[in-house]
């Protein structure tokens, strides 16, 4: 074997270096010279790219802007973004974005600043993002199914000054960003649709030369919001990692390559489509995006730009699997090497589906905006362990506690806490997650087997007591999808007089499979305790999900 220092000699060890003026000493890189060699950190490098590259990193610092205008150095040709407008280079975006950041500065945009960004998936919101980050601007993303008194409180609290949306949204950005500056970043004008009133990011492009801007004091923040499942959204503050011990991890358990072409069909707007967004960019990745999730459109376009990786949440892969075989096989997807989960649970029979389908290739990630990831499946740990959460990557520790902060003993349930260097900053409001010996709580319930794997068993304010026996929805939901004649299904507590609380039961059925309440049922009985059978069922034609494919449980029945 090759002595790793002879790796980063030359150019490449100036690259390297430069690296650590934000983490460590150049020992600690060293040790991740095989990830970084994987993700093309390590050259091959001419001279003058060496000089453009640390300019960039110098400039700007680790952030977006820097990572774009690195790659136009080296790569300044490649296709970076494909969109339904067509191929964006790596060129193209660092001029592009420098053309953006300077109209936004000329129209009052200024360091510090916070900028919401409500844009699907699409160029826009790329270029939104690095733009924002040359003026070392906030960009606070926003979730797409924001209403406009959502989407005003959000700006009211998180103190949004800008907008930049796409052109669907314009009736909330007008009522919930009336007092902003807004900007439009994708027109799509149907039939009976005013034009923008507002400047597009087009027209700022378009009218702006590509001169950069003055490299702003502090850098930019990308701030992502949680959910708000369970109660108001909330900024969530992530500073850069002191090490590159997490990316390391990362690679260790999904193989993510230099030049990749990702498909991010995850909502950018949501952790887990961020950060394969910036893990692309970071590789010199070619990142295909789709505004809106159509399961045979992610299939042709697997086939048409030869995608090697997918990052997704379960109810896509889900709606994928729903499409009739015939039209399934229609689409070459043998180049697919990775399709990379998170978001919310995943079952294990939708997984071992997926695979027998399209090979083992399905990567689960378990974590939260806040702690970032805590344990990663493999396709070898979904096939070993099924419903596994999977092994805590490295420099990752999980801890199982009572409701006294006590470890309890493998296989026993309690709350999670994880510890890593991407726990969350705290929330821009000012609050923080609870803590424990370093370790921050996920908010969610499980237990360790007996070689270390995380399993993931329910929110701990989802448990239901019914009759003094705690319940667990998640339990009997896994239980029902497994049920041949059930597509979907979620489990809420409803009052009862009695009880206190019993299980009601919302099922999709399978398509062509008739399934009644009393089958339901009987099929619990036989499997759990007598107090997980649910009282009541209900078929519906569809769950209310977010864009990340959470159940929206305050919306179902019985379950404020």
């Amino acid at each position: 074997m090759a002595d790793p220092l002879s790796l980063i000699r030359g150019p490449s060890r100036a690259i390297a270096s430069s690296l650590t003026c934000v983490t460590r000493p150049v020992t600690d890189v060293i040790g991740a010279v095989p990830a970084l060699n994987q993700m093309g950190l390590l050259g091959p490098y001419r001279p003058d790219q060496v000089v453009g590259i640390l300019t960039a990193l110098r400039r700007w610092g680790m952030t977006p802007a820097a990572g774009y205008a690195a790659a136009a150095v080296r790569y300044p040709d490649a296709a970076a973004v494909i969109d339904e407008a067509g191929t964006l280079s790596f060129g193209d975006v660092h001029r592009r974005t420098t053309s953006l950041a300077t109209g936004l500065a000329e129209a009052g945009i200024q360091e510090g600043d916070n900028v919401g960004v409500l844009c699907r998936n699409h160029r826009g919101f790329v270029e939104a993002t690095v733009a924002l980050s040359k003026l070392g601007a906030d960009a606070y993303f926003l979730n797409t199914s924001f209403a406009g008194p959502q989407l005003s409180e959000v700006i009211r609290t998180e103190k949004v000054t800008a907008l930049v949306y796409d052109q669907e949204f314009v009736e909330a950005a007008r009522s919930g960003g009336r007092r902003c500056r807004r900007f439009v970043a994708w027109v799509d004008i149907p039939s009976g649709r005013e034009r923008p009133r507002d400047p597009t990011v087009e027209s700022l492009i378009a009218g702006h030369g590509d001169r950069p801007p003055a490299p702003p004091a502090t850098p930019g923040r990308q701030i992502i919001l949680t959910s708000g499942t369970t109660g108001r959204p909330r900024g969530a503050n992530r500073g850069v990692p002191g090490t590159l011990n997490p990316l390391v991890a990362f690679l260790d358990r999904i193989p993510l390559r230099h030049r990749d072409t990702t498909l991010v069909a995850a909502p950018l707007f949501h952790a887990w489509g961020l950060g394969n967004y910036a893990l692309s960019l970071v590789a010199g990745a070619t990142v295909v995006l789709q505004r809106r999730f159509d399961p045979e459109a992610v299939l042709a376009a697997i086939e048409e730009h030869q995608v090697t990786v997918l990052a997704a949440v379960p109810v896509m892969i889900q709606r994928i699997m729903a499409l009739p075989e015939a039209t399934r096989r229609r689409y070459d997807t043998s180049s697919l090497r990775v399709v990379g989960l998170s978001g919310s649970p995943l079952s294990d029979r939708l997984a071992h589906a997926f695979m027998d389908s399209f090979g083992d290739i399905v990567y689960s990630l378990y974590g939260s905006t806040e702690v970032g990831w805590a344990a990663i499946a493999t396709p070898q740990d979904l096939r070993e362990a099924p419903g596994t959460a999977g092994f805590p990557p490295r420099g990752t520790v999980v801890r199982i506690v009572d409701d006294e902060g006590q470890e309890v003993p493998g296989g026993t349930t309690g709350r999670i806490f994880v510890g890593s260097e991407l726990l969350f900053e705290g929330y821009t409001a000012g609050e923080g997650k609870e803590m424990l010996d370093k370790l921050m709580s996920t908010g969610d319930l499980g237990h360790l087997d007996e070689v270390g794997r995380l399993f993931v068993e329910g929110r701990e304010d989802d448990m239901i007591v019914s009759g003094g026996e705690n319940v667990f929805p998640q339990e009997v939901e896994e239980l029902l999808r497994a049920h041949e004649g059930v597509a979907d299904a979620a489990v809420v507590g409803v009052p009862d007089e009695q009880f206190g609380q019993r299980l009601k039961a919302l099922i999709v059925t399978d398509r062509g499979r008739a399934v009644s309440p009393d089958e339901v049922k009987a099929y619990v009985r036989s499997n759990l305790s007598r107090f997980k059978v649910p009282r009541d069922v209900e078929l519906v034609d569809e769950l209310p999900r977010s864009p990340t494919g959470k159940v929206l449980k305050r919306e179902l029945d019985g379950s404020q």
